[in-house]
């Protein structure tokens, strides 16, 4: 992973930010929390993920042996550490500008038996992008483990945020004559308990084949330009007493639904592309 400037620093240059996502389309933050912490989240994820899979649609597969979940902010301890981490808020100002919005917060699961899924991007490009030329919407990812090969790390094809293509299911999956350019490009990322990651969910990547005994749980949080609009495939829950407790410096970049009780998030966004192995 590259990282935007030294990590015990909290001055990050928005030039080096903007040249890794408009460029490779990913960047990341080694260390960016101690190795506890990644453990709580760890622990959070798991009971998260049973509770999901006890309600029709609280866990979506992503292909076999993998899961999807999207939580209320409230249920991962360590939420407000990530949304006022210096290097989360320097990246989203620099791409998405002052008034960005949360709008998503999950976590994706390959466990053992996990297959290569098809090359993808994760929605179709925005006319912001085709047009414009400007991205309006970050992924940031976080794992609860450290990464081996053996785990089926997450594959990138760095730069491929600007590829177009047409006539593919839901503007997502590129045709199978242009996978030769991914192949070559890919590459693995093995991150680490504690690091953070930055990219364009436009990047081509894909998740590979978990040939371990081990599950590879990573944190998701979705941020969004105020232009963008994938908050309308989420369902970002709050109750009162959290809202209450938020430092306003979160709240006011956070896109939210106000509940007296948390619901399990029934999700909405079932991508049938990803539910067969790549073959």
């Amino acid at each position: 992973m590259a990282t935007a400037l030294n990590s015990e620093t909290d001055e990050y240059e928005p030039a080096d930010i903007l040249r890794g996502l408009y460029g490779d389309g990913i960047i990341g933050l080694k260390g960016a929390f101690p190795r506890d912490w990644a453990q709580r989240m760890r622990e959070e994820i798991d009971r998260l993920f049973a509770e999901a899979q006890a309600v029709p649609g609280g866990a979506l597969p992503r292909g076999p042996q993998r899961w999807y979940v999207e939580v209320p902010p409230e249920r991962i301890s360590g939420f407000v550490d990530i949304a006022t981490h210096p290097w989360f808020v320097a990246v989203s100002e620099a791409v998405l500008g002052p008034d960005y919005r949360i709008v998503e917060v999950g976590f994706d699961i390959p466990f053992p038996g996990a297959a290569d899924q098809p090359w993808h991007r994760d929605f179709a490009v925005p006319e912001a992008t085709t047009r414009g030329r400007r991205l309006n919407s970050l992924a940031f990812n976080l794992t609860a483990v450290d990464t081996i090969p053996e785990m089926g790390p997450f594959e990138v094809a760095p730069g491929t945020q600007w590829d177009q293509f047409e006539g593919c299911d839901k503007g997502m999956f590129p045709p199978r004559e242009r996978w030769p350019r991914y192949i070559a490009r890919a590459q693995q990322k093995l991150p680490q308990m504690g690091d953070m990651s930055a990219r364009s969910a436009l990047t081509i990547h894909r998740g590979t084949a978990n040939r371990s005994d081990q599950p590879r749980p990573v944190l998701v949080v979705g941020v969004d330009a105020p232009d963008a609009t994938n908050a309308a495939h989420h369902d970002l829950q709050v109750t009162p007493a959290c809202l209450e407790r938020l430092p306003a410096r979160v709240r006011e970049h956070l896109t939210y639904r106000v509940v007296d009780r948390l619901e399990t998030v029934v999700q909405n966004h079932v991508i049938d592309g990803l539910l067969k192995p790549a073959y």
